[in-house]
């Protein structure tokens, strides 16, 4: 019933469309139009998962468990049998809006949260991907955090207590649905969304803007379709001219729409680009509280700080996401993780806040981690293999020795996102080693390294033959699996049994792994004509840094402590005297801040 009303109501509240000017500017005035500054100072906003899907909270530890209703669509047994299991055969997901009652919610207690946490704004998601809205859409009838679950416009109530704080306002709108019946995005052909898009997106979307006016507006679900199919440049002047020169869009609006600031999610922190940008990811592995996470998948407070830092002194900031629990609560473990990051933040603020990128962006080292691989069968997703190295821009290496049961000839195959080469008793035999455009593509093939389509290779039994593998990651998404196949084999993963870390090895242990990063320990940042100098490990007794000698006389400070330190310049490197500071005048233990006065 509730999806036959759905279907219709546009045709009760179509007549919104009638004021939608018919004349808007074009993209490349759109793309000029000055960023506000508020937006490139602010450095640090708390995005908010909070929805229907919090009542399960649940997914595979590396899952977004807001995708809770499109695992159930797209048959993730692990879901359907958790939901069987907990909540009854005939459960649906629909069922869970019910259950969803936010007794706890507090938005004033959030509020001062976000305000410790030393947020500049905040992003509400609004409307994610099920089409359950926070505010009283009359676009959503049945399905709105008014008519069903808590009985309060949580939009609103979250809008006033964060404006009450002076931290400015955001708000995400999914702009598919799932499960709606003029378009089921990720079911029905992608070039079928207009109607959907006219009679439903466009009018619910200027109810939610018109209704709150938000500074930023943080659109999603964009991928499969044009700028021009989801009227994004219609959308984007509109909202323009009504909240004004303080607005600001992000980069998900469809194909050729070139706009916003950018959004990486899950990266290193680390970007180059000549708009804002905010890296976007959660504490843990989900946006939605994922009550299936391991606590090793949560950054701890010092990894979050310097994640932080890397990415203001990259030019950028940060956007770190809660999940609140179906009850309103946040969660105290990322209470604690982005309160320490806030008190972090009111020590080292003027580094921080306004702040912009010096002539680099800091300095690094490479690190290595060497480990033994019981065999190739890896997907990182989002993850580094392992500290200290980085979660993008890696390498690794496998060398061994591989030995066969039966004497034939054998196909090898891999799946690399985003590139290896497998050599064995020296040869070439799979090369897919390429850089991809498309750092969302997961590539696969069998090429050999002289352009056959084949990687194909005969092997003697009990004979053991050099193996060496070589991969490569830049961004986002990492993984590396490894087959092969044979008259007498189906396809597989190279079991660990085949794999021998030393010649003279009797039984199978593996491949010898070596890992390699860079790895930032030093970020600049510049500041009302001074430099700041963030150390993420604690010099010792002296602070060596390869920067241009300051000028005689210049004062530099630890932030936190009082005082100044004693420096000197020495073969091209400015050495400042950290020995005189005692142990009790170190302001924590995760990064510390030195100030070069005007230092430019």
């Amino acid at each position: 019933m509730k999806k036959l009303f759905f279907f219709f109501c546009w045709m009760v509240f179509y007549p919104l469309l009638a004021d939608q000017s018919s004349e808007h500017p074009d993209w490349e005035t759109l793309r000029n139009r000055p960023y506000p500054q508020w937006f490139k100072d602010a450095k640090l906003g708390v995005f908010i998962h909070w929805g229907v899907y919090s009542v399960p909270s649940y997914g595979g530890p590396e899952s977004y468990a807001e995708w809770y209703l499109r695992g159930l669509q797209a048959g993730a047994q692990n879901r359907i049998d958790f939901m069987r299991k907990h909540y009854g055969e005939d459960f649906t997901y629909s069922d869970f809006a019910p259950l969803w009652k936010a007794e706890l919610f507090d938005p004033d207690e959030w509020a001062e949260i976000f305000e410790r946490a030393g947020a500049r704004y905040i992003i509400l998601v609004a409307k994610h991907h099920d089409g359950f809205c926070l505010w009283p859409s009359q676009y959503a009838p049945g399905w709105n955090s008014v008519e069903v679950g808590p009985g309060r416009d949580i939009v609103g109530e979250l809008e006033a207590a964060v404006r009450n704080r002076d931290i400015r306002f955001g708000l995400y709108y999914s702009l598919p649905e799932w499960d709606h019946p003029l378009h089921r995005w990720y079911i029905d052909p992608h070039d079928s969304i207009h109607h959907y898009v006219e009679h439903h997106m466009i009018p619910q979307f200027r109810e939610l803007v018109g209704t709150y006016r938000p500074d930023l507006v943080f659109a999603d679900g964009e991928w499969f379709n044009h700028a021009d199919d989801w009227q994004a440049r219609e959308l984007i002047s509109w909202y323009f001219d009504l909240v004004g020169p303080d607005a600001i869009v992000n980069d998900r609006w469809g194909h050729g729409s070139n706009i916003g600031y950018r959004t990486p999610e899950y990266s290193s922190g680390e970007m180059s680009t000549d708009r804002p940008w905010a890296e976007v990811r959660g504490l843990g592995r989900s946006f939605g509280l994922n009550r299936n996470e391991k606590l090793h998948a949560y950054m701890t407070p010092r990894e979050l700080i310097h994640l932080f830092v890397r990415t203001v002194a990259n030019g950028g900031g940060l956007t770190i996401n809660v999940g609140p629990g179906a009850d309103g609560k946040i969660p105290l473990l990322q209470q604690d993780r982005i309160e320490t990051l806030g008190a972090w933040i009111r020590v080292n603020e003027e580094a921080i806040y306004g702040s912009a990128p010096w002539k680099r962006s800091g300095e690094g080292r490479e690190v290595i981690l060497e480990r033994i691989d019981p065999q190739i069968d890896f997907n990182w997703v989002r993850n580094s293999p392992g500290k200290p190295i980085s979660e993008d821009h890696f390498t690794a290496q496998w060398d061994g020795f591989i030995m066969v049961d039966e004497t034939e000839e054998y196909l090898f195959s891999a799946e690399a996102d985003d590139g290896m080469r497998l050599y064995i008793d020296g040869s070439l035999v799979l090369d897919l080693w390429y850089p991809t455009t498309d750092e969302t593509e997961n590539h696969t093939g069998v090429m050999a390294g002289n352009g056959s389509l084949h990687g194909r290779i005969k092997l003697e039994q009990g004979v053991k033959y050099p193996i060496k593998v070589e991969y490569y990651e830049t961004i986002q998404n990492a993984r590396i699996h490894l087959y092969w196949e044979s008259p007498s084999l189906e396809r597989e993963i190279i079991p660990s049994a085949h794999f021998f870390s030393d010649k003279n090895m009797v039984e199978a242990d593996g491949l010898r792994a070596t890992y390699r990063s860079m790895q930032q320990y030093v970020a600049y940042t510049s500041n009302h004509g001074n430099l700041y100098v963030i150390s993420f490990d604690w010099p010792g007794n002296e602070f060596v840094l390869p920067i241009p000698e300051p000028p005689s006389g210049t004062n530099i400070y630890l932030l936190g402590r009082e005082g100044k330190l004693p420096w000197r310049y020495e073969n091209d490197n400015l050495i400042i005297d950290t020995g005189v500071i005692l142990y009790n005048e170190m302001p924590g233990h995760d990064a510390w801040t030195f100030k070069i006065e005007n230092y430019e």
